[in-house]
């Protein structure tokens, strides 16, 4: 099978997804008003908030792959739901290194035991168990199976985390619960911009990563 990038039309999206988020980045820099008692450390919010979403879209995926593959026993969705475990994990990864580098400037300290931020490293932690447990089995199909399960139930952790400003009374978190809507079209349109520029390389991360595990099973 041909390398990943010598089709033209993965090397256009290659090329895409990196003017994108150059010109997302320098957008951010540049072009995002600064938020008053914030300043500079609300501009990391269009990383946070988009490597979140891409995160939790990634472990949608792994639901439903492992969904498919309990019901199909086709080793495909089980390549599709490693793979987007494997981006999610990384992109929750940046959420946990960003997030404490907001929230030093704002709180005071990097890391404050509050709802949304203890229910998401819970799911950090989940899926190094799903790591784990995939690299230590001797047995590759039953490995797939419960790591399929463990997919599915992982995922119910994510409504958690994101209504967990609207679960728990604020006298218990710390989070703002911003409505993005009633943002100004300074903060908003940014904020969506980079949202599709992590979907686009999302996408195409997910695609490289299963044809590799594809490549691996061969």
């Amino acid at each position: 099978m041909n390398p990943f990038f010598s089709n033209r039309i993965n090397l256009f999206w290659l090329a895409t997804v990196f003017l994108l988020m150059v010109v997302n980045v320098i957008n951010i820099i540049y072009n995002t008003p600064m938020v008053p008692d914030q300043e500079w450390a609300q501009k990391i919010f269009y990383v946070h908030v988009p490597s979140a979403w891409t995160g939790f879209l990634s472990y949608f995926i792994v639901m439903i792959s492992g969904i498919l593959f309990l019901i199909k026993k086709d080793q495909k969705w089980d390549r599709i739901g490693l793979a987007a475990a494997e981006i999610g994990t990384l992109f929750l990864a940046l959420v946990l290194i960003t997030g404490p580098i907001w929230a030093k400037p704002i709180w005071g300290r990097a890391w404050i035991w509050e709802p949304r931020l203890t229910t998401t490293l819970v799911l950090f932690l989940i899926y190094i168990g799903y790591f784990m447990m995939r690299s230590f089995s001797d047995y590759p199909e039953r490995a797939a199976r419960t790591a399929a399960v463990l997919g599915i139930i992982a995922f119910a952790d994510i409504p958690i985390i994101v209504f967990s400003v609207k679960f728990w009374s604020p006298e218990i978190q710390s989070h703002p619960q911003v409505e993005m809507a009633s943002q100004p079209p300074g903060i908003l349109l940014p904020f969506i911009f980079s949202i599709t520029c992590f979907s686009i390389l999302y996408f195409l991360m997910l695609r490289y990563r299963v044809h590799v595990l594809k490549l691996q099973g061969r």
